[in-house]
């Protein structure tokens, strides 16, 4: 059993947890995952890992209320257990050799940009964040992003918080002002990642998106998280979750995201959630 040790609501929508898992924080990195199971009827759910403490033993999740599961999740307190915490799992995040990296997360995709911008700012890089959210109510991490990063650009839909417009555009206007990046790496709704694909690819930028399919095992056995890139079939589980963004087939992976949405509103119906 994997005990909560912590939890704090982000925003309304969003939960943060620390769980006590020593083996899994002694291995994780960043751009990793786990997936947990809160008893034995429950579903297996993949996470990233949003953070670790190896001295102290414990693994932070970040996890958006939108699913049977994630809601479930959000009702059990600190000193309740899960039943499965299984990790670190997928390829972990490649940062050496980059001077200049740009980090750009979208809502809760802020949750995984957040160790990201950490992992290439500890190895020495210069960090740009940008983080775009609907509006100002729905900010999260602005603390913790500021700390790991050179700088830091909050942007909201709505221009609640004073910068109005979409990730998309304040990294148009970094690019246009002589702003030169190794890498650009894009975190969030799969819309947002293929609009920011996009625009470097103009620009000839490497750059690298964290892909969420329909995942079942994490291992590479069932298929479930399968997408194409570069003409190829890979396995986020395995091959992933990170892949070169300009390979992505991204008509496909938006059409195998959604073909569960009918069954996953009947099953909150059910459950009265």
């Amino acid at each position: 059993m994997y005990k909560i040790l912590n939890k704090r609501a982000l925003n309304p929508y969003v939960t943060w947890m620390d769980i006590e898992a020593p083996l899994i924080a002694k291995k994780a990195r960043a751009g990793q995952f786990i997936i947990l199971r809160i008893n034995e009827k429950g579903e297996r759910i993949p996470l990233t890992i949003a953070g670790y403490d190896r001295d102290n033993g414990v693994v932070t999740i970040i996890f958006q209320k939108v699913g049977v599961t994630t809601m479930l999740l959000d009702k059990l307190e600190v000193g309740d257990s899960l039943l499965d915490f299984v990790g670190p799992l997928g390829r972990a995040t490649e940062v050496e050799g980059y001077s200049s990296v740009a980090i750009i997360g979208g809502g809760v995709g802020c949750a995984i940009a957040y160790p990201e911008a950490k992992a290439f700012h500890d190895a020495g890089a210069n960090v740009d964040m940008i983080a775009g959210f609907r509006n100002k109510d729905m900010l999260m991490l602005e603390k913790e992003m500021s700390e790991v990063s050179d700088r830091l650009f909050v942007m909201t839909d709505d221009g609640s918080n004073g910068n109005k417009g979409f990730v998309t555009v304040k990294l148009k206007e970094l690019l246009q002002t002589g702003n030169k990046y190794d890498l650009v790496v894009a975190i969030g709704p799969l819309p947002m990642m293929r609009a920011v694909s996009d625009i470097t690819k103009e620009y000839g930028i490497e750059t690298i998106v964290s892909m969420n399919p329909i995942m079942i095992d994490g291992t590479g056995m069932c298929g479930g998280c399968r997408l194409t890139v570069g003409g190829q079939v890979k396995f986020a589980c395995v091959d992933g979750p990170e892949f070169d963004a300009h390979q992505v087939d991204w008509d496909e992976a938006m059409q195998r995201l959604t073909q569960y949405k009918r069954e996953e509103h009947e099953c909150r119906l059910m459950r009265g959630l």
